[in-house]
């Protein structure tokens, strides 16, 4: 089983490039499910045909959904939604105004997800190809299963014990809604559900995220971030797919100034994501819609290469001995030292890159061992672990002074 997932900045053709990868696997005799997670559903328009939220073939060995986020909220928030407009009415927010805010912006997009694993444990396809939101979205989605996941392991336990040990004395003093056992076990229901995708797109042998540019200078700026963050949080990046080139043979003075812009972005795109391949596909002279055309479009984009395969091997984070300490490499390119927040607390290192912060659960070997160290080794963060060596030397001092 292969997960594909593609994302970008809007509109760089994010959604065409995903179906066409779904048509090229499909006509190869891989059996492929395209699904989007996108609020904007484009993947119909791209087909050209209505789309539902059930898996409907459109062509022998193709399926395409257009995910019902709201019908994924309901399924898997509605528990936990109920306790919270209780809880709102009975802080005097009104009705309506309680039903809005018992939903967090977004929630509904990162429900999409459980589809993945849904399809995954089917066993009906060897293919899931995911047109993703736009990148910022995207990051939403991916990085809420580890920050669900370190609220589920470490504050979670704690407060259902004390719910639970508090509850009788609570219920005699006040009106209050408490949460109860049904709330909680709809949590950790939502938790198995994310922590499962999250393993399923963070497995190497599995899943590979695709970036989709535009030969530009804000979509190439964009990228770099998006790459970065995607190794902050484990997801591999096998392949930079640049659309819409101007073609060679385009020789109409007015497209002159454009393709030298172009060409200088594309070494650009060389310099950034090499080894990562690059693959291009030229600016066509109509719009790519349809199962016919959207097959053109991926036989330009792969080629001879077969778009189910795993085109990059990355390492985006390695634990590795050196000497008497321990180093771990975490691959972060494109990133400024201002932009790097790294500290350790207890069993955990605090990471933070931008906006984006990762609490990185150490391996057992790393809990024992300190901090001495963190610096840049080409585009990758290399922090370096070792015993504290102060106990030993007080030790060292003490027997020489008798």
């Amino acid at each position: 089983m292969r997960i594909l997932l593609f994302t970008g900045k809007g509109g760089v053709g994010k959604t065409t490039v995903a179906a066409s990868t779904a048509v090229r696997a499909a006509e190869a005799g891989h059996r492929t499910l395209i699904m989007s997670t996108d609020p904007a559903h484009s993947l119909a328009d791209s087909f050209d045909v209505p789309l539902t939220s059930r898996a409907q073939e459109l062509t022998p060995n193709l399926w395409a959904e257009q995910i019902d986020a709201q019908e994924r909220l309901e399924a898997n928030w509605r528990d936990i939604q109920e306790f919270v407009i209780a809880f709102l009415n009975w802080a005097g927010v009104d009705a309506i105004e309680a039903e809005e805010l018992s939903v967090i912006p977004g929630l509904d997009e990162i429900f999409s997800l459980t589809d993945v694993k849904q399809h995954v444990d089917s066993g009906r396809y060897d293919l899931l190809v995911i047109d993703c939101a736009p990148t910022a979205e995207t990051l939403r989605l991916l990085s809420l299963p580890e920050v669900m996941n370190w609220y589920i392991e470490r504050i979670f336990p704690v407060e259902r014990r004390l719910v639970k040990t508090i509850r009788p004395l609570l219920t005699k003093l006040t009106s209050m809604p408490i949460a109860d056992d049904r709330i909680f076990q709809a949590v950790e229901r939502l938790h198995r559900n994310l922590d499962g995708v999250r393993q399923l797109l963070t497995n190497e042998r599995m899943s590979s995220v695709r970036l989709v540019v535009n030969p530009e200078k804000m979509v190439i700026a964009e990228a770099r971030r998006t790459y970065t963050y995607l190794s902050l949080f484990g997801y591999r990046v096998d392949a930079v797919v640049v659309n819409r080139i101007i073609p060679d043979e385009v020789d109409d003075p007015y497209f002159g100034k454009w393709k030298d812009i172009q060409a200088g972005h594309l070494q650009t795109v060389r310099e950034s994501f090499e080894p990562v391949p690059i693959l291009r596909c030229r600016l066509f002279d109509r719009e790519m819609v349809g199962v016919e055309l959207l097959s053109e479009l991926g036989a330009e984009v792969y080629g001879e290469l077969e778009p189910t395969d795993i085109l990059h091997v990355d390492e985006p984070m390695r634990v590795r001995k050196r000497g008497t300490s321990y180093v771990l490499s975490l691959r972060l390119p494109f990133t400024e030292k201002g932009e790097l927040d790294v500290h350790r607390k207890a069993d955990e290192l605090y990471i933070r890159v931008g906006p984006y912060k990762r609490n990185l659960a150490l391996p057992q070997t790393l809990q024992r061992l300190d901090v001495r160290e963190a610096n840049f080794v080409g585009d990758r963060l290399e922090v370096r672990f070792d015993r504290d060596e102060a106990p030993a030397a007080a030790r060292a001092g003490s027997q020489k002074g008798r």
